[in-house]
C-alpha cells in the first residue's frame, strides 16, 4: 500500500529550472500531506538544470518546520543530484535544522540586523 510516490521536478514545475521561491513552495506544498499521510516520497531531480539554494529552501527546508528530522529521513528520498547539488542540499538541511531549533531567535537576530541597516549613514 505504501508504494513511494515520486516527484519529479521538472515536470511539476514545469521548468528545468528550480530557480524559484514559488516553484520550491510547489515542491513543498506536494510533498507536505504525503508525508503528512505517511506515504514515503521519492523527489527526482532527474532533467534539472540548474539549481539554488532558494529553491532548496523552500522545497525541502521548510520541511524542517513541519516535520521531525527522524520523520524526514525516513519518508522523503532525493536522487538526480550531482556531487555539488548534494552539498548545496546538505547546507540547505544544516540551516534548516539550526533555524528550526529556534526561529524566535534566529528571526530577532536577523530583525535587528535589518533595523541596523536600514539606518541612513551619518557624514
Amino acid at each position: 500500500m505504501n508504494n513511494p510516490v515520486t516527484i519529479k521536478i521538472a515536470d511539476l514545475i514545469g521548468s528545468s529550472l528550480c530557480i524559484s521561491a514559488e516553484d520550491g513552495q510547489k515542491v513543498f506544498e506536494k510533498i507536505k500531506p504525503l508525508i503528512q499521510e505517511g506515504r514515503t516520497v521519492v523527489v527526482s531531480f532527474e532533467r534539472v538544470t540548474m539549481l539554488i539554494s532558494l529553491f532548496l529552501n523552500a522545497a525541502i527546508g521548510q520541511l524542517y518546520g513541519t516535520f521531525s528530522e527522524e520523520e524526514i529521513r525516513a519518508r522523503v528520498n532525493v536522487n538526480g543530484l550531482a556531487d555539488d547539488d548534494l552539498e548545496m542540499l546538505k547546507r540547505v538541511v544544516d540551516n534548516a535544522k539550526r533555524y528550526y531549533a529556534n526561529p524566535k531567535d534566529y528571526d530577532a537576530a536577523w530583525s535587528q540586523d535589518k533595523d541596523n541597516n536600514d539606518e541612513p549613514d551619518e557624514k
